[in-house]
């Protein structure tokens, strides 16, 4: 059933949005769309916020090869335990850190991603420009992704991983086009501000995967996991 995927990933993307609004808010301003019509304008950002959700889907459909794996091994319901622990230890992580989940080596991976949306931000002159601009910030580093993408190992089939990634990115929908349009109405210390919230959504995050890995029959929360993939059942004439 899709359902829990799609709703925990419309929540996580829909709470964690004001990660995005603090930490992202500044290169959506960016965007050269304030010259546009407005009609060309709202198409532009909006295949820019679609085009982080395709690269989100596509991510949720590589990690979801993963846990299938992880599920058709039997050790699902551990290892949901296991990532919350790891996640909400990265909640404390970037507290200590002022709100930080990368390191200098994560900064030099993703300079080649940084300087590929600075050229294709520069490049924008249509619509689908906007679109493969979407899809290259999907890959810059952000906490809030770092979470789904852990998220996203504790399903068990790549069509959950697929639907939870995705819906990541549209919960983060709203606000991202609201930042399009009004984004300088934010001021610096609101952004300030809203960033410190940002550890309580990831510890949120990592206790329920506790609590989804401890098996209490709880609707969506904690459903019951099937401890191991079915046995395949061989007929003999």
């Amino acid at each position: 059933m899709l359902w829990p995927a799609i709703i925990a990933g419309f929540t996580l993307g829909a709470t964690g949005s004001l990660h995005c609004i603090g930490m992202c808010g500044p290169l959506s301003l960016a965007l050269p769309t304030n010259q546009l019509p407005p009609l060309q304008r709202f198409t532009s950002l909006f295949l820019y916020q679609l085009g982080r959700i395709v690269t989100y889907s596509l991510l949720g459909l590589v990690i979801g090869f993963a846990g299938n794996r992880v599920f058709i091994a039997g050790y699902q319901q551990l290892f949901s335990i296991l990532l919350g622990i790891v996640i909400i230890a990265m909640a404390l992580f970037y507290f200590l850190g002022n709100g930080s989940l990368s390191s200098s080596l994560t900064a030099r991976i993703y300079a080649p991603i940084q300087k590929l949306v600075l050229r294709l931000m520069r490049r924008a002159k249509n619509p689908l420009g906007f679109l493969f601009m979407g899809m290259a910030n999907g890959l810059l580093p952000c906490g809030m992704v770092y979470v789904a993408m852990a998220a996203t190992l504790s399903f068990s089939n790549v069509s959950e991983g697929i639907s939870f990634m995705a819906m990541f990115g549209a919960g983060t929908l709203p606000a991202m086009m609201m930042v399009g349009y009004a984004g300088r109405i934010i001021t610096f210390k609101t952004r300030q501000s809203i960033k410190k919230m940002i550890p309580l959504f990831i510890a949120i995050t990592g206790v329920i995967l506790v609590l989804r890995g401890l098996n209490l029959g709880i609707p969506f929360i904690s459903p019951i996991l099937p401890q191991q993939a079915a046995d395949v059942i061989n007929c003999h004439p």
